[in-house]
């Protein structure tokens, strides 16, 4: 096969709409070494690729490119967050916050993004798995405060009103130990 310029492959990141041809353009980008996030955002937003074709281009993205696996998955959240939405995939947009904040436990906007994406009428992703994910990132990052007022939030949305106050309350003074596990 011909060595395709990084136009092309752009070009057919953006709108080929046959899986073979993105898959292509996708090996060359990789055997090319191109680490550019900007072209791969590119290939994430083609509508015509399925959900378990993102999940493969995202993986595989990773595993090649450590470095820039943070913001592959942040991508990757935000795509199934946004344009797959109609099928429910919020938890695969949680799945991959969850990898971001994996990678940068310091980072606040993957615990944010997660708990942006929650739908109250159709109760997804599971406000419980949303509410362990952003303690975990309430115990790792340096300004807790926003995750602090997401958490008494959903713990509101749940009707455990103790829990909601204990947050209430961390937001106005800062950061203290949780109440017993009994309570939560």
């Amino acid at each position: 096969m011909q060595k395709l310029s990084i136009e092309e492959i752009r070009r057919r990141f953006e709108s080929a709409h046959e899986f073979n041809e993105i898959f292509d353009a996708f090996e060359q980008a990789i055997e090319q070494r191109i680490d550019d996030i900007e072209l791969y955002r590119q290939l994430f937003w083609n509508q015509s690729l399925k959900v378990e074709e993102l999940t493969l281009f995202g993986e595989k993205l990773s595993k090649e490119f450590s470095h820039i696996s943070y913001d592959v998955y942040m991508w990757l959240a935000r795509v199934f967050e946004v344009t797959h939405s109609v099928n429910d995939n919020y938890e695969l947009a949680l799945k991959y916050y969850r990898k971001a904040a994996q990678i940068k436990p310091n980072e606040t906007r993957p615990y944010l993004n997660a708990a942006e994406c929650y739908e109250h009428d159709l109760r997804i992703p599971p406000i419980y798995a949303l509410i362990e994910f952003l303690k975990q990132g309430a115990n790792t990052v340096p300004e807790p405060r926003p995750i602090y007022e997401k958490l008494a939030h959903f713990y509101e949305l749940t009707g455990n009103d103790e829990m909601s106050m204990f947050y209430k309350r961390k937001l106005e003074e800062g950061s203290s130990s949780p109440p017993s596990a009994t309570n939560q």
